[in-house]
């Protein structure tokens, strides 16, 4: 890439950072709730208190990543928030990675240490 597509993309997430921050200070975050399912479509089968979770680090990761210079962090937390997205939407999946355990299930090994 480019160092002046570099700069353009840096502007960009610079401003999207700051706008976001700036909604969420003077408390529209009703309009980023109505929002967010056109711009990130899988958050429809996230909790209403996992939307809220999603707004409030999207916005410090934002900011952070813009005082870096780096964009990784905003796409890695998108990934993570999607397949939060993706077990939410699968009952099955849910049901396994929620249900009650009985008990301790013991020590779990290191990796690269599994026998």
């Amino acid at each position: 890439m480019r160092v002046d597509q570099m700069e353009r993309d840096a502007t960009v997430v610079d401003f999207t950072a700051r706008l976001l921050t700036g909604l969420v200070r003077t408390g529209n975050i009703d309009a980023l709730h109505q929002a967010l399912p056109e711009a990130l479509p899988w958050t429809t089968f996230l909790p209403e208190a996992d939307i809220d979770t999603l707004i409030s680090e999207l916005v410090a990761t934002a900011s952070g990543a813009v005082a870096l210079d780096n964009l990784a962090p905003i796409a890695l937390l998108l990934t993570q928030w999607r397949h939060s997205a993706e077990v939410y939407a699968d009952p099955a999946l849910l049901a396994i990675l929620t249900r009650d355990h009985e008990g301790d299930l013991g020590p779990v090994p290191a990796p690269g240490t599994a026998e």
